[in-house]
């Protein structure tokens, strides 16, 4: 009896320890001497009024039948490709320039010069030989220009600059060498290139890669772009370069440039777009920023993405030296496309025309006209006469989208303008007095100011100036108040003009006593006197003041 006594309180107890152990009263059964204690029912209750009791996290809602609940959206993981994004690895570039080199050509051009004997060994140019330019009318945009030339040294004569001093000297002419690179754009011979590379050349001779050589003739340029179109005819069709679109072209994409720098031959350099929509000072500048190397002759020559297209025209390079530096230029070949068809069509570039002046809105400037950041095109002024002002837009007023496209800031406008259609309305968003508003506007036509040099058949009938209309741009350029005459662009060393002392910003008011209002007057007046090989006496107005100056006649000089 006592043994069943004892076994059931043995289990009893046994059973008592158990429960013990697993409600958390002492460490049992190799707890281990480091486990966490369970707090005690008065520790828990002061916790409990130290700190808020979180909420339970809600639980999942029932699935509904027949509906697919998609999975919450994990995170990307760390480099992984975004949507469309360009991804793949280049191992070699020579499937891609066999394909193209063929399209890309060499550009020589030989135009007359007239200089003064150069004393004492110097060649034209300076010391070491020459002009870097390909015979252009105008230099590329930029600190240095690509479309480097190969002019002849000349030794020079010693006894020159005696002569010149005691009035002997006289001008002698040499070929001047330019060389630049082009790319063919149809089968039928039309070749894209540089205006610097092609501008007053008096020959031009094109060589293909399988050594072909061609006389080409320009069909087209524009000084505002820097582009020229160039044609050679050929029986046999010619390879043709793919154009591409250089607006979706990204920073950090592979690019790659084909040219023929420094007369070597053809050459591939390669780099990445380092920057877009760079600006160098022109009016439409939007240039392509690259590290690809580009050395003079290389002007005129594709820039060209992994896809074998044409993306840019290789145009400038930002150098102190006249060598690569790892910043190069090309124009955008959505621009150039829009330039070459016309070319091809008119031979020249019809641009739309606002009449407004504008300026950059610095950051005082949108505080101030209640804008939330600098950005638009502010109207310094507006031509009356002009499609702007006629629709109603107002100096003060800040543009801020043009045809739906918006208007980041003032540089961004007259590309706009320039490449929409004449006499289209379209819808002009402006920021006047803090509120926005919509002005339907016909574009009209930029009128380029006519240009033209005093020259005429006649022996030594060329004074050597250059002369153009007075625009509102020419006369914020040269600081001009009149509105009356021509105003001299150019003046040539030793010409008949250098020597009546005229300077570029003279505004010629008067030739003979007769008055020029404009270029065509300018012409006529001065094709007259020319004729008659005599002196012809200028009225001529310089910062505020007239004076009166007598040019002669390139024979009676001496």
């Amino acid at each position: 009896m006592l043994k069943k006594i004892a076994a059931v309180a043995g289990g009893v107890f046994i059973g008592l320890i158990i429960a013990f152990a697993r409600a958390g009263a002492f460490p049992f059964w190799g707890s281990g001497a480091d486990a966490p204690k369970a707090p005690s029912s008065s520790q828990q209750a002061q916790a409990a009024q130290a700190a808020p009791v979180a909420p339970a996290p809600p639980l999942p809602a029932p699935p509904v039948p027949g509906v697919h609940v998609a999975p919450p959206p994990q995170p990307a993981q760390p480099n992984t490709p975004e949507p469309n994004e360009k991804v793949g690895v280049i191992t070699s570039f020579a499937p891609l320039v066999k394909r193209m080199i063929p399209a890309v050509v060499s550009v020589n051009v030989v135009q007359d010069v007239k200089v003064s004997g150069a004393p004492f060994g110097m060649a034209p140019g300076g010391p070491g030989g020459g002009d870097d330019e390909g015979g252009g009318d105008e230099a590329g945009p930029g600190a240095g220009n690509g479309g480097g030339g190969n002019a002849p040294s000349m030794p020079g004569d010693p006894f020159d600059q005696l002569r010149r001093y005691f009035g002997q000297g006289g001008q002698r002419d040499y070929k001047q060498h330019g060389l630049g690179s082009g790319v063919i754009v149809s089968p039928d011979g039309y070749i894209l290139t540089n205006n610097h590379v092609v501008g007053n050349a008096e020959e031009i001779h094109v060589t293909l890669m399988d050594k072909r050589e061609f006389t080409a003739k320009v069909i087209g340029k524009d000084a505002k772009t820097d582009l020229g179109l160039i044609k050679i005819d050929t029986k046999d069709p010619l390879p043709v370069a793919t154009l591409g679109e250089s607006n979706s072209t990204d920073v950090g994409d592979w690019v790659i440039a084909i040219g023929n720098p420094f007369n070597v031959g053809m050459t591939v350099t390669a780099g990445i777009v380092s920057a877009k929509g760079r600006i160098l000072g022109g009016d439409y500048d939007d240039f392509i920023q690259t590290d690809a190397s580009i050395n003079p002759g290389n002007s005129g020559g594709p820039l060209i993405n992994t896809r074998g297209e044409v993306i840019g025209i290789n145009t400038a390079i930002y150098s102190r030296t006249g060598a690569n530096n790892g910043i190069g230029f090309a124009i955008p070949i959505d621009m150039a496309r829009n330039v070459m068809d016309q070319l091809k069509a008119h031979g020249r570039v019809v641009r739309g025309w606002l009449g407004v002046e504008i300026q950059e809105v610095t950051a005082d400037l949108a505080q101030s006209f209640g804008l939330p950041k600098p950005e638009g095109a502010l109207v310094a002024s507006a031509d009356k006469e002009g499609p702007a002002s006629k629709a109603g837009i107002e100096r003060g007023d800040i543009v801020l989208s043009f045809n739906g496209h918006p208007v980041n800031d003032e540089h961004e406008l007259p590309a706009l303008v320039a490449q929409t259609p004449i006499n289209q309305k379209v819808p002009v968003e402006v920021m006047r007095n803090g509120k926005r508003m919509t002005v339907q506007v016909t574009v009209g036509e930029r009128k380029e100011p006519q240009v033209a040099s005093a020259k005429t058949e006649e022996p030594g009938g060329n004074w050597g100036m250059q002369v153009g209309d007075i625009t509102p741009e020419i006369a914020q350029q040269f600081h001009l108040e009149t509105t009356k005459g021509v105003v001299i662009r150019r003046v040539a060393p030793d010409s008949p003009a250098a020597e009546a002392a005229l300077q570029p910003g003279d505004v010629v008011l008067e030739v003979n006593h007769d008055k020029v209002g404009t270029v065509a007057d300018f012409i006529a007046k001065a094709k007259d006197a020319q004729s008659k090989k005599k002196s012809a006496l200028l009225l001529v107005q310089r910062q505020g003041a007239t004076l009166y100056t007598v040019i002669k006649p390139a024979e009676a000089r001496g």
